[in-house]
């Protein structure tokens, strides 16, 4: 066989390293590496895809989106966050992922300095280097928020600061303070703040606070994935100045041309629609988040309690992680988020409470 040339940018990235720890499971493993609601896609949701498929909305839509999801993406931004957006600066997505995509696509320079949350998401890094970009990891202080003195410091003459509130790993919901005083530098340093809020409905004492509020040169990526446990259903968006919209479309013109039809479809009764499922998850997350903190501490970890998304990073080093998965607790190492935590674990609580409660009985078999 003879060999492949590929371009480099690629070749030298990873497949993310949570799906190799999930082969390492048996059949009886209990899976807490998922980053994915447990939930089924409420009733009304499901109905309007349907619908939408009785009605022959099976065809390409607009590239950016049909008119009547981006009205409701701007009726919710300005109900929920306060925010005032004309539907011509909403660009609807194959999920966040792809906002992700388009983005650091469109803004970013071969060689420029793309700061992002370290640890943080999986896909912030690859993309930004499928870019070109340069990444350098922004840390935590002690409490897992993030470090704003230090972000402050490594932002000039960077392009993207990446935000991520709450945090994909960490649980963390960044205060007011924190984020007014990083956007503020950013606009000062002129650098562009890319705002992550997928997790905005699942905070549990400290409130949401989107950073579009405290500068013009931000960019909020969203999607309908978490909040309404759509994660299949591959909607997202980007809300952001009409000249970054019609940059990012060049790139979602032709790689994607446009989200789904019926998804769309499904989005507005989503946004548009009953809001009670998603209080009724939210709260089931934080009865779960206590169980399982609570079981934690009890086994003697110590670190601080999540306040938003599903998730739990938990101080637990290399041993007693290659111990948990040999025990059938399937837990995302931290080096999977970056190179700053790599004696930590991430724990999702998208599971239910008993199955929460068995995984810690095993966890206290580990020692």
């Amino acid at each position: 066989m003879r060999d492949i040339h590929v371009a480099s940018r690629v070749a030298g990235i990873d497949l993310s390293g949570i799906r190799k720890l999930f082969d390492a499971g048996g059949p009886d493993a209990i899976n807490l590496g998922l980053g994915q609601p447990d939930f089924d896609t409420p009733s009304h949701i499901k109905e309007a895809a349907v619908q939408a498929i009785r009605d022959g909305h099976t065809g390409y839509t607009a590239n950016a989106g049909i008119p009547e999801l981006r009205n409701a993406i701007v009726e919710k931004f300005r109900r929920e966050n306060g925010l005032s957006f004309g539907q011509e600066q909403i660009l609807v997505t194959a999920g966040g992922s792809e906002a992700l995509h388009l983005v650091m696509e469109a803004l970013v320079e071969p060689g420029d300095r793309v700061l992002v949350p370290d640890p943080g998401f999986v896909s912030y890094t690859p993309l930004a280097r499928i870019a070109g970009g340069r990444v350098e990891g922004v840390p935590c202080d002690e409490t897992m928020h993030i470090d704003v003195e230090r972000a402050q410091e490594m932002m000039d003459g960077a392009r993207l600061f990446v935000l991520n509130s709450p945090s994909n790993p960490t649980g963390m919901v960044e205060s007011e303070g924190s984020i007014r005083a990083i956007v503020e530098y950013a606009m000062d340093a002129s650098v562009t703040v890319v705002s992550d809020e997928v997790y905005e409905h699942f905070v549990y004492e400290r409130p949401h606070l989107s950073a579009s509020r405290y500068g013009d040169d931000v960019i909020t990526v969203n999607a309908a994935s978490k909040t309404y446990a759509m994660t299949g259903w591959r909607i997202g968006y980007l809300a952001a100045d009409e000249r970054y919209v019609n940059q990012c479309l060049k790139v979602h013109q032709y790689c994607q041309a446009c989200a789904t039809s019926i998804a769309q479809y499904a989005a507005v009764a989503a946004y548009s629609g009953d809001q009670f499922a998603v209080a009724v998850m939210r709260e089931e997350y934080r009865a779960r988040r206590d169980l399982l903190y609570e079981g934690l501490v009890s086994l003697g970890y110590e670190f601080p309690k999540p306040e938003g998304a599903f998730y739990m990073f938990v101080p637990m080093g290399q041993d007693r992680i290659e111990e948990a998965v040999k025990q059938g607790v399937l837990v995302v190492p931290g080096a999977s988020f970056g190179e700053n935590a790599p004696d930590y674990a991430r724990m999702s609580y998208a599971a239910s409470r008993e199955t929460l409660r068995a995984a810690v009985e095993r966890l206290g078999e580990t020692g």
